[in-house]
């Protein structure tokens, strides 16, 4: 009987020790255990430009939680709460503000887009806010409606203007005579061979008095282009030599041919509109666009594309000088 008894007193100290053993070691476990790292705090402020294909966003990292900040941009889908799963940017590192540009995007459409931030606790995200790009059409003070392109960061016309009203609803006069259209120091438009079934291809030409006007010959948004947009337009279409070849339209319907190196690959559609001082010349071989930028008195500067060429270049020509029109948004 005793000895059954001393047995059991030996069994309970070994069980005994056992916990203790266990309990020991699970204490030593969960003391060695590192606090969790809190995660960024981020804020997604809010659109800055949206465009057809483009659009920026902004947002301020206000705490990197007390560990490096090793990734941040922005996140978006087009359906709700994106994650960095979906279409991101990559903004570098750290924590302030930071903006970044969305690309790739389908015009007309709405997004959702929120910032996001990581650090070694983890990626932590910022309120989802919404926006719609923009139309790929634009329509001007009359109801003419026109296609529009996103080239680089500029978003054009793809056609040529057609209106013969001012933005403020004034309207524009037409001249028919060719002399009375050579002394003109006032604006004014004109048909091509002052026939309007021209008009829906090659659009109107107006002189350099209509595009300078206070009164704005550009709808509402858009304005007529600087020399220097002209400028940056070529340079993004990879320079003077080559760039009339990636804005004009293909084939032979409205260039004469051969219509060299036409790839419209901006899909810009430069279209053959000719010009007109006291006659009208050059239909389907001479594209002229006007610029807003004045050369001197009696002259303003214009972009030109040729049918026999693949370049593109800016020139003076005379104010009266009748030529087409691309506006670019504002």
């Amino acid at each position: 009987m005793n000895k059954n008894k001393n047995i059991l007193v030996y069994a309970l100290l070994v069980i005994g020790l056992a916990f203790v053993i266990t309990s020991s070691c699970k204490k030593d476990k969960e003391e060695t255990v590192a606090p969790s790292i809190p995660m960024p705090v981020i804020n997604t402020f809010g659109m800055i430009k949206i465009k057809l294909n483009t659009a920026i966003c902004s947002a301020e990292i206000t705490s990197d939680g007390g560990s490096l900040v090793t990734a941040r941009g922005i996140c978006w889908n087009t359906s709700p709460v994106p994650t960095i799963t979906n279409n991101k940017t990559i903004e570098g590192d750290g924590a302030g503000v930071f903006t970044s540009k969305m690309t790739g995007l389908t015009a007309k459409t709405k997004y959702y887009v929120r910032a996001y931030a990581t650090n070694s606790g983890g990626t932590s995200y910022g309120s989802t806010i919404t926006f719609t790009t923009l139309d790929s059409t634009m329509t001007d003070i009359e109801g003419n409606i026109y296609r529009t392109i996103q080239i680089g960061d500029q978003v054009w016309m793809a056609e040529n203007l057609r209106t013969t009203t001012y933005r403020d609803e004034v309207p524009i006069p037409e001249v028919t005579d060719n002399t009375q259209w050579d002394n003109l120091t006032t604006g004014a438009y004109c048909n091509y061979n002052n026939d309007i079934s021209n008009v829906a291809v090659y659009g109107r030409l107006y002189n350099y008095y209509a595009i300078s006007s206070s009164r704005n010959l550009a709808p509402e948004g858009w304005h007529i282009p600087s020399f220097h947009e002209w400028v940056v337009l070529y340079k993004y279409l990879g320079g003077d030599n080559i760039a009339g070849g990636k804005m004009k339209e293909t084939g032979t319907a409205h260039w004469t041919s051969p219509n060299t190196g036409a790839t419209n690959e901006s899909r810009f559609t430069a279209l053959p509109g000719g010009g007109r001082n006291n006659s009208f010349s050059n239909i389907n071989s001479i594209g002229i666009c006007g610029s807003s930028t004045e050369y001197n008195s009696t002259a303003f500067l214009v972009a030109v594309i040729l049918y026999s060429s693949a370049s593109s270049y800016v020139e003076a020509g005379v104010k009266d000088l009748g030529v087409s029109i691309r506006c670019v948004m504002d």
